[in-house]
């Protein structure tokens, strides 16, 4: 018996004799940790290592766990098995914080506030973090740092100004052509360092810093 095959069509390929026993996912993601530095750290000549606690856990400067505002990372530190990553933006958020870690304080147009947030921008560094290798990646002005210091005022006649400032939105740290592969079961983490004339986190509030890695992932999917 022939099979009914369109004139022209050519041959009938070959069907597998088996099915296959995994799948493969590809997709972008983000990955992210926080340190929280309360009010009054100091800050010169100090190295933070974040990515190295998971959610739920505590640790990076907060005395609860963290939740899913402060990481993604179901494990400390590492790449689940299974799962790859390549890294291709590295992005900064300098966010201010109260005394107990609530990430709700805007940087307003106050001096104080103002010249924080330049502290960060100005003085932090990020770099990989392999165990046995560290890699300097760039200054936290270059990541997500946008312009610098970018926000908006508003006076009011009757009371005193008001306004927000940030480290500006959208500029990121971009691998154009050699984007960071972390395997599955990779460690690593990433540091955030301040140098010598880095001056100590203000008495009136405390920071919070936010890095973000953007990329692609790629999981597998046992299905037999």
């Amino acid at each position: 018996m022939q099979p009914l095959v369109s004139p022209g069509a050519g041959p009938i390929p070959g069907v597998p004799s088996h099915q296959p026993s995994n799948l493969f996912r590809f997709g972008e993601i983000t990955l992210y940790s926080t340190q929280n530095f309360p009010a009054t750290t100091a800050l010169s000549n100090t190295s933070s290592r974040i990515f190295v606690t998971a959610l739920g856990s505590t640790g990076q400067g907060y005395t609860t766990g963290l939740t899913k505002t402060e990481t993604n990372l179901k494990e400390s530190g590492r790449i689940p098995s299974g799962q790859a990553y390549d890294v291709y933006g590295v992005a900064t958020q300098v966010i201010g914080s109260t005394t107990a870690g609530e990430q709700s304080l805007p940087f307003n147009d106050a001096v104080a506030t103002v010249g924080c947030l330049q502290n960060v921008v100005n003085n932090g560094i990020l770099s990989w973090d392999f165990t046995q290798t560290v890699v300097d990646i760039c200054p936290v002005m270059l990541a997500g740092a946008g312009g610098g210091v970018f926000g908006a005022v508003s006076q009011n006649a009757a009371g005193p100004g008001g306004g927000a400032m940030n480290n500006g939105n959208g500029g990121i740290w971009r691998y154009r052509k050699h984007p960071v592969a972390l395997p599955g079961n990779t460690t690593f983490a990433i540091l955030i360092q301040f140098g010598s004339r880095t001056a100590a986190v203000p008495s009136a509030f405390g920071i919070a810093i936010r890095v973000v890695l953007l990329g692609f992932y790629k999981s597998v999917i046992e299905i037999g």
